[in-house]
């Protein structure tokens, strides 16, 4: 099992602007983005790289440049096959919130970020 240094294995990034949060992550291969799901539709863009997409159990190979949906209550991980740039778009309710895995009232939660790979 390959140990998990977020500082070397992982780059994140966090936008909020014009009613939209979006997460941008360099994933490496050799981890999984580990199965999530959010009670909320979201967009993701593969911008480069290639990738299995696990959506509730069926396995996709994206090739990036490309973009998908994931729907709403949908069990989701991400698995590189090279390395990956990879967006998650979240539009921001009418108040300004957003609650995702990472960020809370705009605030980034790097416990939850640690914890959400797993070495191959």
């Amino acid at each position: 099992m390959i140990e998990f240094d977020p500082i070397k294995h992982l780059a994140i990034s966090h936008a909020f602007g014009g009613g939209m949060y979006i997460k941008q992550c360099e994933l490496p291969v050799g981890f999984t983005f580990a199965q999530h799901r959010h009670n909320f539709d979201h967009l993701s863009i593969l911008a480069s790289g290639k990738a299995i997409v696990e959506v509730d159990g069926v396995e996709t190979e994206f090739v990036g440049p490309t973009m998908l949906t994931i729907k709403a209550n949908k069990i989701h991980s991400i698995t590189p096959i090279t390395p990956v740039l990879w967006f998650c778009c979240h539009a921001v309710g009418e108040d300004g919130d957003i609650e995702t895995d990472f960020v809370k009232d705009g605030v980034i939660n790097s416990d939850n970020i640690d914890k959400t790979l797993i070495a191959q």
